[in-house]
Order: structure tokens, then C-alpha cells, then sequence
């Protein structure tokens, strides 16, 4: 082979790695890659069929050049496909209107292209945690006919394909194996996928620690057992009970909140259980609680490690007694009402002080939820920040449009003891103090950027800056410009000659944005 070709094909493969990118959405980044890989190889076609475990099938999830999504499904052993994922070897197929197999499901091919086209599929294995080799799909491609020679290269070149995309295709099949859990337990739809559930349940989340936390909530949503969200505070536990509600029953009922660290105690079982006329100074006349209000519905208690003893006793028996009594009168009212609980305070420590009712812990502990705090699921820091960018840019009239690779890292970097709620008052401030199309490190407030946030010890001198901010410029632009220098001195409105030095100054390659400002999202 040639030398050029043989770098074409090692070029390609860095691509494919880099292209890899754990903060994008799973399989848009893997759409991308097939078809960044198809235009760079000049396949007419590629696809990704994956095992799927239970049913022992193997589909097409994803696909690059078919007219529209191919349904075809294969068992193994079955056709091409399933010879490949069977005996774990790669086939070449020299011109598929040769071969038998392609004659009576061509999937959209024609014959003309039959007769022009060959075809290689290669297996996607990975070594499970007990050292056998597991199965998890093939990769396949359509390559203009050339010769065996050539086409041994090809298959070379998939195989490690499909290596380097494995562990990809083993979260697919998980995700795929978890929409099936969910879609037979009718969550919003039997059709609904996670993706679309966090949406309507307005969470943004991609990390495998929010994915098993709304397999939770899958679990839990369609009975009328009670739930207790526990999390540090700022990771969502509101918007949790609102997915919850979402998912049950009950959703066309009232879903009814109370935070019991808002109000004084004296207040609390008022706002709770009502009141009648005269019940306590100022209350001129009756009032329903919440629990009458959530009634069919669902009742949230955020904080509940907050309430007083004497509110804790009243809630124990309308949960046990599924019946509460409004302040100053003695009639009872009937109450159904699904309880969720939120609480960041270890209530066990609260138990053993003697502040929390242990009766009332078990009682509303029936099926305990931890979110994890944002410090330890890194992989939705980016898709929450550019959500809030996206929200407050609507918000506050804002013509930005992403946030830079060096804030990105701050952002990153950063260890949000407030979570959630901490990044989106971050992102908040800095949308409001931006007057560029990007989001900068110095939009961001200074706790980002002190040494620990940062992985620096050293305070920078003003040159130092300066470089700094000059050096994200460049590769900004850069990268928006697909590593063209001309454009790249017609975007910064700077001769060509001063680009030229400061990208040398910086020892900056164009060559490795090549392509990359037009495929990479803002």
C-alpha cells in the first residue's frame, strides 16, 4: 500500500478517537462519527446493528446513507449480519449482486448498485468483567468495488473501527435494554424513551448516575408508595418529585409543594393540615391545607427533616390514617394523597438526637432515591450549562451562541458544592455580563478561577494573561474555521502576517482543526 494512503487511513482513525467526545449526547455522537467516517473513506453506506440481549436480536440503531431508518431486524447465524455477530468474524463480500444473501432483502439498494458495491461487516465485541469476550453488534459498510487486496485493508480498518467504538455501542445496548424496561411499565407512553422523558420532566442529564436515578423513578412512579429524595441541596430534588408526579397516575391531579424550612413552626401545621375561623390570632377565616389540596393528587415535602415534633405526630397519623384535622375543629377529613420527601440532612443523626420521629422515617422512607451531587457526575456539567446558556440568552436577549473550550474547563474543573443550582446562577451572571457570541473564563465568576478550580498553583503575570486570552482567541477561531489561516485573519480582522507569527508564537497547528469548525457544535 501507499504511503499516502496508509496515513489517509491513520488520519481517519485520530479523527474517529478525537471525535469521541464523552460530554456529547451518546448517539448523536456516534450519527456523527459514521458519517464523518463514510465521507472520509467514501463508503456510500454505513450502519451499526446492536445485539439485543433479551430478545436475541440484532437491529440497525444507527445508519449513515439509507433512505430513511432501516427496520430490518436479524437473528444470529441469520444473513450477513448474523453470521458475523455469531462466529465473531469479520466478512467480505467482493459484489453483493453475486451473493445469494443480498438478492431477496437488498434494504434499499438498487441493482446497479448491488452490482457496484461490496460490502464488509466486522463484529463489536468487548471483554466483559469476567475476561470473555461478549458480543455486542456489527459494524458494517457499502464500498465501491475494488480489489480483495484493497478490501482486506478496508476490513482492517472497520475492525479497529469497531474496537475503538465498543464501549460506545455496550452503553447503547444498555440504554436500549433500559427504554424497553421503561416503555413496559408505560411510563408517559409506551413509546417514550429516556431522552424524551428527562425533557418533559425538564431534566438535563446524561450521566449513567441520572440514568439509574430515573430508572428509579420507572420503578417507583406507578405505585403509591412513598418516596424520599435525598441529595445534597441544589441537585434537583423538586424537579425529581415533578417526575415522579409526571409518571403516575395522578398526573392530571394536583401536584402540591411546601418547602417545611420557609415557615415557622407555629405557621407549618396551618399550611399542612387548614385551619377553621378563630383557630389562632389572625385567622379571620377557614382555610385548606395542603393535604386537602393535594387530595387524589400528590403532596411534596421538601425539607422534611425541618418540621417540628408536634407537626411530625399530626403527619405520622394522616399518613397512617389517611385523615387529617384542620386546626381549631374536631371533625376528621379523608385524604388521598401520594407523599414525596426531600431532605439533604442524614435523618438517622437526627433519629438518635431525638429530633426526628424514627416511626415517621420509616414511614416516609418506603423507597429511598440518592441523587448524586454535579461534582460526581461530571458528564452533565456541559449539557446543563448550555442549557442554562440557551435559557438565559432567550431570557435576557442575548446573542450567544456556546461557551469557549477554556471556560468549558473551568466549568469542568469546578467542583459546584452548590450544584445544580450553583451552576445555573453562574451561567446566569455570565450570560448577563457577556456582550460576545461566546461565553469567555473571564464571563465566569472568580471562584471559578482561583488555583484549586483551575489545577494551577501559579498566579499568572499580566503577559501571562494576555497570552492566555490570546492563545484561546486563535484557537477559537481556529476551530470555527476549520484551521484556515485566511479566514482565521478575516474573522479577527487582523492581517495575515500577525496571524501567521501569533500562531507560530503559540505553537499552534492549524492543520488539527481541519474540518473540525464545521462538524463540532457551538
Amino acid at each position: 500500500m501507499m504511503t499516502a494512503e496508509f496515513l489517509h487511513y491513520l488520519q481517519t482513525l485520530q479523527s474517529t478517537v478525537q471525535h469521541l467526545d464523552p460530554m456529547s449526547p451518546l448517539q448523536s455522537s456516534l450519527d456523527s462519527l459514521l458519517a464523518m467516517t463514510a465521507e472520509a473513506m467514501k463508503y456510500k453506506r454505513m450502519a451499526l446493528a446492536i445485539l439485543d440481549p433479551k430478545a436475541n436480536t440484532i437491529r440497525f440503531d444507527l445508519t449513515y446513507g439509507h433512505k430513511g431508518p432501516v427496520k430490518a431486524t436479524y437473528l444470529p447465524g441469520q444473513g450477513v449480519t448474523g453470521q458475523v455477530l455469531d462466529s465473531g468474524k469479520s466478512i467480505i463480500i467482493e459484489a453483493m449482486g453475486n451473493d445469494e444473501r443480498f438478492l431477496n432483502k437488498a434494504m434499499g439498494r438498487t441493482q446497479k448498485e448491488l452490482a457496484e458495491l461490496s460490502f464488509i461487516c466486522v463484529p463489536v465485541t468487548r471483554i466483559n468483567s469476567e475476561g470473555i469476550q461478549e458480543a455486542l453488534g456489527v459494524l458494517s459498510a457499502d464500498i465501491p468495488c475494488q480489489s480483495p487486496e484493497v478490501l482486506q485493508v478496508h476490513c482492517a480498518f472497520l475492525e479497529v473501527l469497531a474496537a475503538v467504538i465498543a464501549r460506545q455501542t455496550a452503553y447503547l445496548q444498555e440504554n436500549m435494554a433500559q427504554k424497553e424496561l421503561w416503555a413496559s411499565m408505560g411510563f408517559l407512553g409506551e413509546s417514550l424513551d429516556r431522552d424524551t422523558a428527562m425533557v418533559q420532566a425538564k431534566i438535563v442529564a446524561t450521566s449513567k448516575a441520572m440514568a439509574f436515578v430515573m430508572g428509579q423513578i420507572m420503578q417507583v412512579a406507578s405505585s403509591k408508595a412513598s418516596v424520599l429524595l435525598r441529595g445534597e441541596s441544589g441537585t434537583g430534588k423538586e424537579l425529581l418529585a415533578e417526575a415522579i408526579h409526571n409518571a403516575s397516575s395522578r398526573r392530571t391531579k394536583p401536584l402540591i409543594r411546601l418547602n417545611c424550612a420557609a415557615l415557622p413552626s407555629e405557621l407549618l401545621e396551618s399550611e399542612l393540615f387548614g385551619h377553621e375561623r378563630g383557630a389562632f390570632t389572625g385567622a379571620v377565616g377557614s382555610k385548606k391545607g395542603r393535604f386537602e389540596l393535594a387530595h387524589s393528587g400528590t403532596l411534596f415535602l421538601d425539607e422534611i427533616g425541618e418540621l417540628s415534633p408536634e407537626a411530625q405526630s399530626k403527619l405520622l397519623r394522616a399518613l397512617q390514617e389517611g385523615e387529617i384535622q384542620r386546626l381549631g375543629s374536631e371533625k376528621t377529613i379523608k385524604v388521598d394523597v401520594r407523599i414525596i420527601c426531600a431532605t439533604h440532612q442524614p435523618l438517622e443523626n437526627l433519629i438518635k438526637s431525638g429530633e426526628f420521629r424514627e416511626d415517621l422515617y420509616y414511614r416516609i422512607n418506603v423507597f429511598p432515591i440518592f441523587i448524586p451531587p454535579l461534582r460526581e457526575r461530571r458528564e452533565d456539567i456541559l449539557p446543563l450549562a448550555e442549557y442554562f446558556l440557551e435559557f438565559f440568552a432567550k431570557e435576557y436577549s442575548k446573542n450567544i451562541k456556546r461557551i469557549s473550550m477554556p471556560a468549558i474547563d473551568l466549568l469542568t474543573q469546578y467542583q459546584w458544592h452548590g450544584n445544580v443550582r450553583e451552576l445555573r446562577n453562574c451561567l446566569e451572571r455570565a450570560v448577563l455580563i457577556c456582550n460576545e457570541e461566546a461565553i469567555r473564563t473571564y464571563h465566569l465568576p472568580p471562584t471559578l478561577q482561583t488555583a484549586e478550580s483551575s489545577a494551577t498553583d501559579n498566579q499568572l503575570s499580566f503577559g501571562e494573561a494576555v497570552g492566555k486570552f490570546e492563545q484561546e482567541i486563535l484557537v477559537e477561531a481556529l476551530q470555527k474555521c476549520g484551521g484556515n489561516m485566511l479566514q482565521v485573519a478575516r474573522e479577527l480582522r487582523a492581517s495575515y502576517r500577525i496571524i501567521n507569527y501569533k500562531i507560530k508564537k503559540y505553537n499552534l497547528d492549524p492543520k488539527k482543526y481541519d474540518g473540525r469548525g464545521k462538524t463540532r457544535k457551538p
